[in-house]
């Protein structure tokens, strides 16, 4: 999690972190050779992957230079394989393990594991890095750049290179990898070939399944090593389902919320929201709270058009005037991770609040434009160079403005999608009604006690959402206008609130209108205050 820091204690840690996120820096394009000694490396890796198992075989790797012995490698992805393996294409995607044969072995900057991914369906070669970059000002989220790959000196192209989630990644994020963690993403094959009397579920989108692991097993995969984590992941689907006026004292709500609004405003249905829903992860965080982790974003941006409400793909008009309340107006049995959310008037709020900081800090500004061109910049002549790319250059320089045709689909132009989009999100009545704002947001200890204050106009309520260790989940306290709880006089604007000081406390504000709700740090949770 992140916190509200002073600008010399972000220079020093920035300094301390350069080195460790080289591999994943967005200015530097690594080169990454893999060397088999099984000069029948193809056809081996082929068998194991289309035999359903996650074996691997051994290389020596070399990333810029340095080099990796004992490397274990395997194939990835689904569609990302399969498509283009029909089609005899060798750019196919792999997952590198530093610590296959040396269980101390690291890549640089202490990744255990390399993701590289063949771009597919993304002819603009944007959508992975674009949509990580945006999703992780609001939530943890992998980092993600392009490499080159060679593999027996033949150059294969360049690849998406994306950080894991993994125990790397959980320690990074939070401190610790040994609680539960599950991959939300169905392994069809072994849902196909499970015989049960289990109710009928729908992908990894936590419905309630009953109490048998057994119900579970497919559609979740899990990463974390104790059996009784599956009671934990159960536990969590029947309280979201049976009795979600408790959830929050299950589940991290508000990044939910976040990835909610982070899918919706992207209009990224090959995640929790569409047809699929899956490509996420959930993990159990110090403070005993699951939380979603998202994943895989090379169709994001539209690039997937199938929701799971609407009978085949959605047309252009309709992803740019997706509703914020998909599944949710509908109540669809089905997806409760949104519905039973939303239902709860002061989250829906916050999720509405969250959609509007999404849109105006990245769309709205145009930011995202800018950091396209980039991109386009840094990788331009490597794509144009990439003997075995997916999609033609004349494409990727076509597809961040405009649709361009691949194969038996369209991808939608980033920017066609997104324009029209911002434009239908500015103009939606929940944003546009006197949304709250809060200024002037400030602290004072006084002996055991600390006073919070801070300007606020047009709330119906304003909460002080704290707590006083990353161990323990945030809890939310109503704060006051009334003269009596140092803010000033009555009815003056200035709501306030005292409460008992200990070491490590950490806060922000929620402000409730009767539209949506916005929050101080705008990007709160994620970022707070803090007081020393």
């Amino acid at each position: 999690m992140r916190k509200i820091i002073s600008s010399i204690l972000l220079l020093c840690f920035c300094a301390l972190t350069v080195f460790s996120q080289k591999l994943y820096d967005l200015e530097h394009i690594p080169e990454i050779r893999i060397t088999f000694e099984d000069q029948s490396w193809q056809l081996t890796l082929d068998s194991l992957k289309m035999a359903g198992t996650k074996e691997r075989i051994p290389a020596t790797v070399e990333i810029d230079g340095k080099k990796f012995t004992g490397v274990g490698v395997r194939y990835k992805g689904n569609s990302s394989y399969k498509n283009p393996r029909s089609k005899d294409q060798i750019k196919l995607p792999f997952n590198l393990k530093a610590d296959y044969t040396d269980k101390d072995q690291r890549f640089p900057g202490g990744y255990e594991t390399i993701k590289l991914s063949n771009v597919f369906q993304d002819p603009s070669f944007l959508r992975e890095v674009l949509s990580y970059e945006i999703a992780r000002k609001y939530m943890p989220a992998s980092r993600c750049n392009f490499a080159k790959v060679y593999v027996n000196g033949v150059y294969l192209g360049l690849f998406n290179n994306t950080q894991a989630v993994d125990e790397h990644f959980l320690e990074e994020a939070y401190g610790t990898h040994k609680n539960a963690f599950f991959k939300c993403d169905p392994e069809w094959e072994e849902v196909k070939d499970l015989e049960n009397d289990c109710p009928e579920g729908d992908k990894a989108s936590l419905m309630y399944l009953g109490d048998d692991p057994e119900c579970y097993l497919g559609w979740y995969e899990q990463e974390s090593k104790k059996d009784e984590d599956w009671q934990e992941l159960i536990h969590l689907t029947k309280i979201l389902n049976q009795q979600p006026e408790k959830i929050d004292s299950f589940l991290n709500v508000d990044m939910t919320l976040w990835m909610h609004a982070f899918n919706n405003v992207l209009v990224n249905l090959d995640s929790y929201t569409g047809r699929l829903s899956h490509n996420y992860y959930l993990y159990k965080t110090p403070d005993g709270l699951f939380t979603p982790i998202v994943w895989d974003m090379n169709i994001s941006f539209g690039g997937f058009r199938y929701d799971g409400e609407k009978q085949g793909v959605l047309t252009d008009e309709e992803m740019q005037t997706y509703s914020m309340f998909a599944h949710y107006k509908n109540k669809n049995p089905k997806r409760p991770l949104i519905v039973n959310l939303l239902s709860n008037p002061l989250w829906r709020k916050i999720y509405v609040g969250h959609c509007r900081t999404i849109v105006l800090e990245n769309f709205a500004n145009g930011e995202y434009l800018k950091l396209a061109e980039k991109v386009r910049k840094i990788i331009g002549e490597e794509v144009k160079n990439d003997p075995n790319k997916l999609y033609t250059y004349a494409d990727f320089q076509k597809n961040l403005s405009k649709s361009v045709e691949i194969g038996y689909s369209t991808s939608i132009g980033i920017e066609e999608l997104m324009k029209a989009r911002t434009e239908y999100l500015l103009k939606h009545p929940l944003f546009n009604g006197k949304n709250p704002v809060i200024t002037k947001p400030k602290h004072m200890v006084n002996g055991s006690k600390v006073s919070i204050t801070a300007s606020v106009k047009d709330a119906e309520k304003t909460y002080l959402v704290y707590r006083y260790s990353l161990d323990e989940p945030f809890k939310m306290m109503e704060m006051f206008d009334d003269g009596a709880h140092g803010d000033g006089a009555a009815a003056d604007g200035l709501w306030g609130l005292s409460i008992e000081k200990k070491e490590g406390f950490q806060y922000y504000l929620v402000a409730e209108g009767d539209r949506l709700a916005v929050c101080s740090p705008e990007r709160a949770s994620y970022e707070f205050y803090e007081v020393k």
